[in-house]
């Protein structure tokens, strides 16, 4: 197991301030060195803010590519990999959907900043209008970086609350800063379910392997609380996979005794791992569930070159694991109200089942339904594009703006 992400939530002004240099350079040195000693790679440091546009509230859209490119200037000067400036919103009146449209400009130029769009919430519903945006901006996205590769740095968010320390999910809340934890963890699933000789001894096993690494992490997580004096928000628990196969939550549920990833007894592999996450004792925060990128997952991959899974497959297992729709390869000719038609139902989804959910979809320009990706990318592994079935649902978008739920 490594861990994917030590995510540092912080409320910064604009410009953003200097003294937040000299916090971000010592904290992420000590918690690199810390956490490697315990026995945890870290294989990224990152910085995540408020919604961008809070932090523009005097300055306008205008303003944001600006202050991405200052605040991705001032990581890479600390040693910090990533930076996501949170959401912009479309679930309250008052919210702009300006800042929905700069997104595809902050992305392109910009290398390693992430964005988000809030599409739904508890207590507005489903925001139209700013799902139509968000799939306005993954068509442009997809269509002005190379590969359509920029998307990888969009999520549409769907009932999500601060204080994950997934990547692009992730914002902060609050004057006081805080770290938390990601995991890379599917290996877990795979160690704790091969040889295992009964479905209540592979529960166990993955259920005490996460409670012995949530120790480590939670130890060194105080030793860095008391140091640098900023809270740990606790550690998000899902097993989040890396493109080979003994790193593969697919592989995991294949050895778990399903046949296949896709085929039928996948949705209880999925829904028995959760538990398994859920039983375990461990400071808690995000997502923990699990987590089923399809370019990012070796077994996922393959599967779905055989044919064995689409995205209506894949929403059936967001209703027990709670992630969503994450590195989707898409169709390059996809449209927006095709787009629009699958984000309404991961936001249906979220506020029928009460959970959040994400959707990061990659339109990949030139390719068609079951054509490979041909990303060169050492976080990927090439999967068959997924069909999108050519149908949205244009007359619902037509005429309303908001549904509450």
């Amino acid at each position: 197991m490594r861990i994917r992400s030590v995510t540092i939530g912080v409320s910064v002004s604009y410009p953003p301030i200097a003294g937040l240099s000299q916090t971000l350079e010592l904290f992420q040195h000590q918690a690199r060195i810390r956490f490697t000693e315990a026995g945890l790679e870290v294989q990224t440091v990152r910085l995540a803010t408020q919604p961008f546009p809070a932090i523009l509230s005097g300055q306008g859209p205008d303003q944001a590519t600006p202050l991405a490119q200052a605040l991705e200037e001032r990581c890479r000067a600390q040693g910090v990999d990533y930076v996501s400036i949170g959401p912009a919103r479309a679930v309250r009146p008052e919210d702009d959907l300006a800042y929905i449209e700069v997104v595809p400009e902050i992305i392109r130029r910009t290398e390693s900043v992430f964005v988000s769009v809030l599409v739904a919430s508890r207590d507005s519903g489903i925001s139209l209008e700013g799902i139509a945006k968000a799939a306005e901006a993954i068509v442009e996205i997809a269509h002005s970086t190379p590969d359509g590769f920029g998307n990888l740095r969009l999520a549409v968010l769907a009932n999500c609350e601060p204080g994950s320390p997934f990547f692009p999910a992730a914002y902060h809340r609050g004057s006081d800063p805080c770290f938390s934890i990601a995991t890379e963890a599917a290996d877990l699933a795979v160690t704790g379910f091969s040889g295992a000789t009964s479905l209540g001894e592979a529960r166990a096993s993955l259920r005490g392997l996460i409670e012995q690494k949530g120790r480590i992490i939670g130890e060194v997580g105080k030793t860095l609380e008391d140091d640098f004096g900023l809270r740990f928000g606790g550690i998000d628990f899902s097993l989040a996979p890396f493109p080979e196969r003994a790193r593969s939550i697919g592989h995991g549920i294949e050895a778990l005794g399903v046949d296949a990833f896709g085929g039928s007894g996948t949705l209880f592999g999925v829904a028995l791992i959760k538990r398994a996450i859920e039983e375990a004792e461990f400071p808690g925060c995000g997502f923990s569930g699990v987590m089923l990128p399809v370019l990012e997952d070796e077994t996922l991959a393959r599967r779905s070159a055989e044919g064995l899974f689409g995205l209506d497959s894949l929403l059936l297992y967001s209703t027990v694991c709670g992630t969503g729709l994450d590195t989707i390869p898409l169709p390059g000719h996809v449209t927006v109200e095709e787009l629009s038609a699958i984000l309404l139902d991961v936001a249906t989804l979220s506020l029928v089942v009460d959970k959040p959910l994400t959707a990061r979809l990659m339109p990949i320009p030139g390719k068609q339904a079951g054509e490979r990706t041909e990303f060169d990318f050492p976080f990927f592994a090439n999967a068959r594009i997924l069909d999108v079935r050519a149908r949205g649902a244009s007359t619902i978008f037509d005429g309303n703006a908001v549904v509450r739920w």
